[in-house]
C-alpha cells in the first residue's frame, strides 16, 4: 500500500503525503506559484482554470481538458498534468499561443490561459477538424467576458494547420512516466485534515466501504467539488474510484450496454449514441467538454439529483442499475433507485457499480429533450425522455415517459403513460396524454422556471415528440391545415 499521491506536473515528479483529500488542483497550483491558471467561478462553469490532464489508456495517451477548480489533487494519482506555463516560451510558443497572438485572440487576458489549454487539448482530440460547430462544442466551457470569441475561433483554426507541438516529441517520455506511475498499488493517505483512499481493485473498494460506510465516494467530483468550493463542506474520508480498472469498463453485448462506475460521459457518449442516437445531442449539452471529461455516467445517477440529465434518459430507455455491498451484488430498475428527495435505495457501504442500457427493438421511437435558459452548460429546467413502441396497426404497445426537474426525483409520468398505452398515436391520444401530465407532477417554482412553465413545457414536449414521430410539422400542416399546441 502506497502512502502518497504521485503524478507529474510538467516535468516535475510530485509525491504528496498528508494532504487534504479535498484540496483542489487550482488552489494547490496557485499556492505553488502556478498563477497562470485562474480562478473565475470556482464551480466548473467559466473555464478560466482549465488544465491538461494526460492518462494512459491501453498504451494510448488520452489528453483531456479539465476544470482545476473542482478537480481534487487526490484524483490525479498516476496522471500527467500540464498548465499554461508548460506549453511554450516567448521564443518558442505553442502553436495555439502563436495563433492567439497573431489573431488577436486575447483581450483583457483573464480567460486566455483557460482557452489556450482547451485549444491545446482540442488539437490532441482524435478526429478534430476546423468545423465551426465542432470547435464551438470544444470551447463551450470557456467564457470570454470581453466577447472575443470570433478571433479565438480563428486562432483555433490557424493552429490546427500549424504542425506539431512540443508534446509530440515527448510521447515516449510521457508514456514511460505514466507506465511507471501506474503501479497497481492501493493508496492510503491520512493527515490532520482527513483520509484519502484510492483503491487499486473493486474488491478493495468494496472492503473499504464496508469498513468505512461514512466515506464519500468521488469519481469525477463535478458535483462533490461544489460541496467543497461552494458549500464549504468538510469531507473527512474520501474514496477516489478513478483508478479502479474494473470500474473503467464499457461492455457491449447483444443484450445491452453496461457502463461501469468510473466511465466518464465523454468516454461513454459514442457508445450511448450508437444505442440511442437521439441521446448524443442531449449529452453534448450536458455540461462542457471539461465537465464531460470528468463527470461519470454512474456518478450522475448515484448522487440522486432530481435535475440530473442522465437518469430520465436512462429510465426511459429501461436501464438497470447494479449495486454492490461487500461481496453481495444486486440489480434493480433504475427508476426504483430514486425514493425521495435526497434519498436513494442504497445501503450504508453500498456503491453503484454499473448501469446497463438494454438494446432497443428496431421499431422503438426514442427522444430526449433538454430545456434550459442557456443552450450550453446550463442546468435543465425540464428534461423529457420518451420511449414508445407501436405495432403494425399503429397501437402503442409500450411506452415510458421520464422527466427530470418536475419532481423531487427523476420520475415517470404514470398517468400520461396510461393515457397512451393501448391507443392509436393520434391527436386525441396526444390530448389525453397532455392533460394527464397535470396529474403526474406538481413542480416547484425556483430560479430556473415557474411551476406553470414546467407543466406547460412538459406537455409541449409530448407534442414535439408527436410531431417528430408522425411525420413532422410540415406533414401535419399538410394534413390538418394547422398545428395544435404550438
Amino acid at each position: 500500500m502506497r502512502q502518497a499521491v504521485q503524478f507529474y506536473l510538467g516535468d516535475e515528479h510530485c509525491t504528496l503525503s498528508g494532504l487534504n483529500p479535498t484540496l483542489t488542483l487550482l488552489d494547490w497550483l496557485r499556492d505553488r506559484g502556478k498563477t497562470g491558471t485562474k480562478e473565475g467561478c470556482n464551480e466548473g462553469d467559466c473555464g478560466a482554470c482549465t488544465v491538461l490532464v494526460v492518462r494512459l489508456d491501453q498504451d494510448r495517451l488520452v489528453w483531456r481538458a479539465v476544470n482545476a477548480c473542482i478537480q481534487f489533487v487526490s484524483m490525479l494519482d498516476g496522471a500527467q498534468v500540464y498548465t499554461i506555463e508548460d506549453l511554450g516560451t516567448p521564443d518558442a510558443p505553442h502553436p495555439v499561443q502563436a495563433a492567439m497572438v497573431e489573431q488577436h485572440g486575447s483581450q483583457c487576458g483573464f480567460c486566455t490561459p483557460g482557452f489556450v489549454m482547451s485549444m491545446a487539448a482540442y488539437r490532441k482530440t482524435p478526429g478534430a477538424t476546423v468545423d465551426d460547430a465542432q470547435i464551438d462544442d470544444a470551447l463551450a466551457g470557456n467564457l470570454c467576458r470581453c466577447t472575443g470569441y470570433a478571433p479565438i475561433v480563428r486562432a483555433m483554426k490557424q493552429s490546427m494547420s500549424a504542425g506539431p507541438d512540443r508534446f509530440d516529441a515527448q510521447v515516449a517520455t510521457i508514456t514511460e512516466r505514466l507506465t511507471t506511475l501506474n503501479d497497481g498499488e492501493t493508496v492510503q493517505v491520512s493527515g490532520a485534515e482527513g483520509t484519502l483512499t484510492i483503491p487499486a481493485t473493486v474488491d478493495v473498494l468494496a472492503d473499504t466501504l464496508v469498513q468505512h460506510p461514512e466515506a464519500t465516494i468521488v469519481a469525477g467530483a463535478t458535483d462533490v467539488g461544489l460541496w467543497v468550493t461552494k458549500g464549504m463542506k468538510q469531507l473527512r474520508h474520501v474514496v477516489s474510484i478513478g483508478r479502479v480498472p474494473e470500474l473503467r469498463k464499457i461492455e457491449r453485448t447483444d443484450e445491452g450496454l453496461t457502463i461501469s462506475a468510473a466511465v466518464t460521459y465523454q468516454e461513454a457518449k459514442p457508445f450511448i449514441a450508437d444505442l440511442l442516437p437521439d441521446a448524443a445531442e442531449m449529452i453534448r449539452r450536458l455540461g462542457s467538454t471539461q465537465v464531460r471529461n470528468s463527470a461519470t455516467v454512474c456518478g450522475n445517477i448515484a448522487n440522486g439529483s432530481p435535475i440530473g440529465d442522465g437518469p430520465p434518459m436512462f429510465i426511459a430507455a429501461g436501464a438497470t442499475l447494479h449495486l454492490r455491498l461487500g461481496n453481495e451484488r444486486r440489480s434493480m430498475p433504475l427508476e426504483a433507485y430514486f425514493i425521495a428527495y435526497g434519498k436513494q435505495d442504497r445501503r450504508p457501504g453500498e456503491f453503484v457499480e454499473a448501469v446497463t442500457l438494454p438494446v432497443p427493438e428496431k421499431d422503438v421511437q426514442f427522444r430526449a429533450y433538454k430545456i434550459s435558459k442557456r443552450f450550453d452548460q446550463d442546468i435543465s429546467a425540464v428534461l423529457g425522455a420518451f420511449f414508445m413502441r407501436r405495432n403494425a396497426d399503429g397501437i402503442i404497445t409500450s411506452v415510458r415517459l421520464a422527466y427530470g426537474g418536475m419532481a423531487a426525483t427523476p420520475k415517470r409520468a404514470a398517468n400520461a403513460e396510461a393515457a397512451l398505452l393501448g391507443r392509436r398515436w393520434d391527436e386525441a391520444t396526444l390530448d389525453a396524454a397532455r392533460a394527464a401530465i397535470a396529474q403526474d407532477f406538481t413542480p416547484l417554482t425556483d430560479m430556473r422556471a415557474t411551476d406553470w412553465y414546467r407543466r406547460t413545457v412538459a406537455a409541449n414536449l409530448l407534442t414535439r415528440f408527436f410531431e417528430e414521430t408522425t411525420g413532422g410539422p410540415q406533414a401535419r400542416l399538410a394534413r390538418t391545415g394547422g398545428l395544435a399546441h404550438v
